[in-house]
């Protein structure tokens, strides 16, 4: 008899070595082998974060290695969406101002308690010493809708939403003078996209609004950075083949009228050989195949993941 799959990321107990390197003039990026990654702007007279670590104890190691190449106030940290691992770590860096889509700030509102209690159930890792965590939600103190331009001194920031893709509330960091884009989990490389809050017939055209800015270097959500016009193309690519593959597959399981088990099944056994490989793949799968399923019958925003739902889900799909 086969032994039932361990829940979600349960299973997942070994540390990642961590890459800080330089992409641009003033950019840098923070990664770790498919762990979610932190991208930092160093300005004339600041530093910007986008994406904090999911605990301030494991912000501080950003930290660390951020004071080893400047000791300039780090004044802005950006949401680059709500999930909890993403912003928890955020009161480590003291930051003058916590910067959000105003979408985001909403999803904060209406399932932050919940996304927090899911994941944490989910990621036992990638939540080390989750008692560093404040009580309650980590608020941005600034909110914008569309785009808005920091100064750090002379350097120009662009905080932009391109379009509905990972989180309704997504957030990209551009720097137009460097042509370097910090694009939180809009794209990945190498590793598997998280779904679960995603919408698949908006995604695909959200990074052809990326490949339209012609990034010469990006900080993907998880995997290696991304360096030069033809390897950033390629993480979009992959990215976009990835969302379009697993939909295309729901649709005509939803189409055929199969319930989700079996679109489950079926969508995971056609993807394997191509995605099987990446990070987090059986991980995100029933998530994933769950979200694009709901999506692609009556529920076009996000249902609100708690624990007790991820469970649920996990024993049908996986159980």
């Amino acid at each position: 008899m086969t032994q039932p799959k361990k829940f979600a990321s349960q299973a997942d107990l070994e540390q990642k070595k961590v890459t800080f390197e330089q992409l641009s003039e003033h950019a840098w990026a923070y990664t770790a082998e498919g762990d979610p990654n932190t991208g930092i702007i160093i300005g004339d007279d600041a530093v910007l974060v986008a994406d904090t670590q999911a605990t301030p104890a494991m912000a501080a190691d950003v930290i660390r290695r951020i004071r080893e190449v400047t000791d300039k106030p780090i004044k802005y940290v950006v949401l680059t969406h709500y999930h909890a691992v993403r912003v928890l770590g955020a009161s480590a860096y003291q930051p003058q101002q916590i910067l959000a889509s105003q979408d985001t700030y909403d999803l904060i509102v209406e399932r932050g308690e919940a996304d927090k209690a899911s994941e944490i159930g989910r990621f036992p890792r990638l939540f080390q010493n989750v008692e560093t965590v404040p009580p309650g939600m980590t608020w941005p103190t600034i909110t914008f809708s569309g785009k808005l331009t920091l100064w750090l001194g002379k350097l120009e920031v662009q905080l932009l939403q391109l379009g509905r893709g990972h989180t309704k509330g997504d957030t990209v960091v551009w720097l137009p003078g460097e042509k370097t884009l910090l694009s939180g989990d809009l794209v990945e490389f190498d590793a598997t996209p998280y779904a679960g809050d995603a919408y698949f017939s908006d995604w695909p055209q959200t990074l052809q609004n990326i490949a339209a800015l012609k990034p010469s270097a990006l900080v993907p959500g998880r995997g290696p950075a991304l360096k030069g016009e033809a390897q950033v193309q390629k993480g979009l690519d992959v990215t976009r083949a990835f969302v379009s593959d697993l939909y295309a597959s729901v649709q005509a399981g939803v189409a055929a009228g199969k319930d989700l088990k079996t679109v489950y099944r079926e969508t995971f056994a056609a993807l394997k050989p191509r995605y099987g490989s990446w990070v987090i793949f059986d991980h995100c799968m029933p998530f994933d195949v769950t979200r694009a399923y709901d999506e692609a019958t009556q529920y076009r925003d996000p249902r609100i993941w708690t624990a007790e739902r991820d469970r649920q889900m996990w024993e049908t799909l996986e159980g």
